[in-house]
């Protein structure tokens, strides 16, 4: 079987959405009131399974990578558990339901007493999919699982360095640590200096956290945007606005802030900046 690891995201949603619907059809199925229900769920359980042994085996191509993650191991081992859970207890179920096929020219009784078992052992089927679910987003969310594995490009790497120095540095500043942030953002724009996003994060890390406002108007106005792109020219002025009133230029303030408000007269935060210099 060749190696499904980067589709682990894909097999997996298809899974559930398959799971998780034909157990709903197969106890709507039970009521009698929507007759297409019963073959409806038959088929969705069936596939369904089908789509949990391959996530499953899309999964157990995938661990080695995330599990040599320092601290991500245990988490590998709950989410790998809960998944083969999962899949076995479908497993259960596609059995049940190929025998309420078999069974349903022969004995109704038999086929609809299969069908009940299906739907007795769905709900606990949903719960083990929640449970796998739960212990795959912890692996996404709290130790960035994967990243890298599905493309096998580096940037996807780089990437994820620069969300943690970013999330480091807004939580640093939560704390009021001011001289960690600083550091952060630092150690950001050092290695990802050529994007403007960081160079203005690093220059107001200068005003914020290093209390540098000369420092910070110094490289704003060494910083050019294109004229094409507002957002930037927006994010520059801006803080050369706050860099002007920490120097106690509010002169200069107001008059940045009057040529934006030519430039860009519908900004609702412009107006309330101006209102609050007047």
């Amino acid at each position: 079987m060749p190696n499904l690891a980067s589709y682990h995201p894909q097999i997996v949603h298809f899974a559930i959405v398959l799971l998780v619907v034909g157990v709903l059809f197969r106890w709507i199925s039970l009521t009698g009131r929507a007759a297409f229900t019963g073959p409806a769920a038959a088929v969705l359980l069936l596939a369904g399974t089908l789509a949990a042994v391959l996530a499953v085996q899309s999964g157990t191509d995938a661990h080695g990578p995330v599990e040599r993650v320092p601290g991500a191991r245990s988490a590998v081992m709950e989410h790998e558990e809960a998944g083969h859970w999962a899949r076995n207890v479908f497993l259960v179920i596609a059995a049940l339901e190929i025998g309420a096929l078999i069974f349903a020219r022969r004995s109704t009784r038999i086929a609809r007493g299969l069908t009940w078992a299906s739907a007795v052992v769905g709900v606990a089927g949903m719960g083990a999919i929640y449970k796998a679910g739960d212990r795959g987003g912890d692996l996404v969310y709290s130790y960035a699982g994967g990243v890298g594995i599905r493309s096998g490009d580096t940037t996807d790497v780089s990437r994820l360095l620069l969300a943690g120095l970013y999330h480091a540095a807004q939580q640093a500043r939560a704390r009021h640590d001011s001289a960690g942030a600083a550091a952060l953002f630092s150690e950001m724009e050092k290695r990802f200096g050529d994007d403007t996003t960081v160079r203005f994060l690093a220059i107001e890390s200068l005003l914020r956290d290093r209390g540098d406002a000369k420092g910070a108007l110094a490289v704003l106005n060494a910083v050019s945007v294109p004229d094409s792109n507002p957002r930037l020219r927006l994010r520059r002025d801006f803080l050369k606005v706050d860099a002007f009133l920490a120097t106690g230029h509010s002169d200069s303030a107001r008059a940045t802030l009057e040529r934006l408000a030519h430039d860009f007269p519908d900004n609702p935060r412009i107006k309330d900046r101006l209102g609050q210099l007047r």
